[in-house]
C-alpha cells in the first residue's frame, strides 16, 4: 500500500504537476479531435468522435484525481501530513473501465471492417478489456502483497488475449487496408500493446520492493505517462489514419 506521509514536499508537488499535465494533454486532445472531425470522411467520423470521448473522459477523471490529491494531504512545517480524507485511486479504474474498451473500438471502427466483423471484434476485445480492469482493481487497493499478486496474474489473462488478437487476430484485416495506412494501423495496434504493457509493470512496483515516496511517484507518474500515450497519442494516430483513409477512398471514387 502507498503511504502518503512517506512523501517529501517536492515529491508531493511533482505528482500534482504530473496530474495537471495529464489533464491539459487530455483536454487539448479532445478539443483538437472534435474540432477536426469534419476533415475526415463521414465513414470515419464516429472513430474520431470516440477518440475525443476517450480523452474527454480521461480529462474529467484527471480533474477529479487532482482534487482528491489536493484534499488528501496538507503541507505543514515542511512536511506532508494526511488529512484523513484519503487519495481516491478508484478514479483511475473508473476511467479505465470506460476508456479502455473504447480505445479498442475506435481502432476497429477506423479500419472500416464489415458490420458483423466490427461487432464481433468490438464485443470480444471490449469485453476482455473491461474484465482486465475489473480484475486489476482489488489488487491495486489491497494492503496485501499476496492479493496484489493474485489479481495481477488474473488481470494478465484477458490482457494476453487482447495482445494476441491485436497482433494475430487483426493481421488479415490490416492486410486488406489501403497501402497508405497499413503501416499506421499496424503501428496503432502495437502502440496499444506497448503502452498497455507499461501498466502491469507499474502495478508490480510495490511487489518489487519499491516503497515510500519513490513508489508513489513512480506509480502515479507511470500511470499518467501510460495514459497519455495510450489515449492522447493513440487518438492523434487514429485521426491521422482516418485522414489518409478518407483521401484513399476519395481517390478510388474519382478513379
Amino acid at each position: 500500500m502507498l503511504i502518503l506521509e512517506s512523501l517529501s514536499v517536492g515529491q508531493y508537488g511533482f505528482i500534482g504537476n504530473v496530474f495537471s499535465f495529464g489533464l491539459a494533454v487530455m483536454a487539448s486532445t479532445t478539443l483538437f479531435l472534435w474540432l477536426m472531425k469534419s476533415s475526415v470522411a463521414p465513414a470515419y467520423q464516429m472513430a474520431i468522435t470516440i477518440s475525443g470521448l476517450v480523452t474527454a473522459i480521461a480529462a474529467y477523471h484527471y480533474l477529479q484525481i487532482m482534487l482528491s490529491w489536493d484534499s488528501a494531504v496538507v503541507v505543514t512545517s515542511g512536511q506532508v501530513v494526511p488529512t484523513g480524507e484519503g487519495f481516491n485511486r478508484a478514479y483511475r479504474y473508473v476511467d479505465w473501465l470506460l476508456t479502455v474498451p473504447l480505445l479498442l473500438i475506435e481502432l476497429i471502427l477506423v479500419m472500416k471492417l464489415s458490420g458483423s466483423e466490427t461487432m464481433s471484434k468490438s464485443v470480444k476485445l471490449g469485453g476482455a478489456a473491461a474484465l482486465m480492469i475489473i480484475l486489476g482493481y482489488p489488487g491495486e487497493v489491497s494492503e496485501s502483497m499476496e492479493t496484489r499478486t493474485i489479481f495481477w496474474v488474473l488481470s494478465m489473462i484477458p490482457f494476453l488475449y487482447i495482445v494476441k488478437e491485436l497482433v494475430v487476430g487483426l493481421k488479415s484485416s490490416i492486410a486488406n487496408q489501403p497501402d497508405s495506412v497499413k503501416g499506421l494501423i499496424n503501428k496503432a495496434a502495437w502502440l496499444v500493446v506497448l503502452s498497455w504493457a507499461f501498466y502491469p509493470i507499474v502495478y508490480l512496483l510495490p511487489l518489487l520492493g519499491v516503497t515510500g515516496g519513490n513508489a508513489i511517484v513512480m506509480v502515479e507518474a507511470g500511470y499518467t505517462i501510460a495514459d497519455i500515450v495510450a489515449k492522447a497519442v493513440f487518438g492523434i494516430l487514429i485521426f491521422t489514419i482516418a485522414v489518409r483513409k478518407s483521401k484513399a477512398d476519395a481517390q478510388m471514387q474519382n478513379a
